[in-house]
């Protein structure tokens, strides 16, 4: 009943704020950066944070308040607390963040591209969200335990005991962790739970059902690619997992979640699921812009839903374009919702090729920026609105300070140029 009252407060205070003319909306994609094989997950601080594969270097952070707007933070790693003890030469690819035991637990992929043997699963914690992760290490490689292409890892923790899952394309796999999440438990065997249909698991727990997601297809090649999203069910976390047709999930029989549209190319990889204030349920996954293919797979946002049979559904199989956006807060029939931790103004991210770096902002906020060398020469400076390149290409290797004034002040931030 309290559930039901929460959901129809929120669903009148969104009928409010569209009569005063207030937008109850979002468009698509929420980021419009190429963030591959999104993971997301709600912090102490309230805020959503999310990871992904590195196109930018040492994994990137980004953090929202209402999971529309994405603001750049960090990376995970820095190059002295980047993971090197399994593939030295392999990127990070399919982060998996967590919380739990009062740490931020990061899984991660370490992999060549098409190296199906040179590929493994690590894993490193920090005590904040945005940031800081060390003590990276691997828990397996494929040749280790014999299962090609390691990669995709996915936590959950069921009954008190915590699990990892893993595959790509060539069969899905679970095994048990120790109790610290941090190592295989002692003898423990991975179990196959999916075919090689898949990649990219992900499972959640609904109404007495465990629903396994996977993305299907192929995912990398721009309006080629056939990525897709699958799913199954079973009443056991290690299966027999059956579609909607009760077929096995391990002959390789699944349900379509998700196809591609005249918009989306490719959608596919998709985050844990989430819930905002309202309890109404989202995942973030990955796309190609029609119009925009060379973006690369940039950041999605939509609802699910349940149906009469206890499946989850996105409607019309289909991205979004424009849809309502998700609840927080007083829209959400929340008056006494907790504070977030407030972000800085303006953000700075690599932008693409060497030297090149980007200034983020909030929207149409003008501001004006300098590039200040070690010695405190000013070498670069320019004025702009939401967003400014720096263009450091031609100066020379070495920390460098960005100041920027904005409309709240004056904000410093350190510039390494390679």
């Amino acid at each position: 009943m309290k559930s039901f009252l929460s959901l129809a407060m929120a669903m009148v205070a969104v009928m409010t704020a569209c009569a005063d003319g207030d937008v109850g909306t979002y468009q698509n994609p929420v980021i419009k950066y190429s963030l591959p094989d999104p993971t997301v997950l709600r912090a102490q601080d309230g805020n959503y944070y999310l990871y992904a594969t590195e196109d930018t270097h040492n994994v990137p952070v980004y953090r929202s308040k209402d999971l529309v707007t994405w603001r750049y933070v960090g990376t995970a790693f820095t190059d002295q607390t980047r993971p090197m003890d399994m593939v030295p030469d392999g990127g990070i690819w399919a982060p998996d963040i967590n919380y739990f035991d009062g740490h931020y637990v990061l899984y991660y992929s370490k992999s060549t591209w098409g190296g199906s043997w040179q590929a493994g699963i690590g894993v490193a914690v920090s005590d904040r969200p945005d940031r800081g992760f060390h003590d990276a290490h691997k828990l397996f490689t494929s040749e280790e335990i014999g299962i090609e292409n390691c990669i995709d890892p996915f936590f959950i923790e069921d009954d008190g005991r915590k699990y990892l899952f893993f595959g790509s394309f060539h069969d899905i796999y679970g095994v048990e962790l120790s109790d610290d999440g941090l190592s295989l438990r002692e003898g423990a065997k991975p179990q196959k739970i999916a075919g090689g249909l898949i990649e990219a698991t992900t499972i959640m727990k609904h109404q007495g059902y465990y629903y396994l997601i996977g993305s299907a297809g192929s995912c990398c090649e721009g309006a080629k690619s056939t990525y897709r999203l699958v799913m199954t069910r079973s009443r056991n976390l290690f299966g027999p997992y059956v579609d909607r047709n009760g077929r096995t999930a391990v002959g390789d029989n699944f349900s379509p979640l998700l196809n591609k549209s005249p918009q989306v190319y490719g959608p596919g990889h998709c985050s844990r699921f989430v819930e905002d204030d309202a309890g109404q349920t989202w995942i973030i996954y990955h796309g190609y812009q029609a119009d925009n293919v060379d973006a690369g797979r940039v950041t999605y946002l939509d609802r699910i839903n349940w149906d009469a049979q206890g499946w989850p559904t996105i409607q019309g199989m289909r991205p979004s374009t424009e849809a309502p956006a998700p609840l927080f807060g007083d829209a959400a029939g929340i008056t006494d919702a907790p504070t977030t931790a407030s972000a800085d103004d303006f953000s700075i991210i690599p932008a693409g090729r060497d030297g090149m770096f980007r200034i983020e902002g909030p929207a149409e906020a003008s501001f004006s920026w300098q590039l200040i060398s070690a010695g405190g020469q000013q070498m670069l400076s320019g004025r702009a609105r939401q967003t400014a390149i720096i263009d450091a290409s031609r100066l020379m290797r070495g920390i460098y300070v960005v100041r920027i004034l904005g409309p709240r002040g004056w904000q410093s931030e350190k510039l390494l140029k390679r």
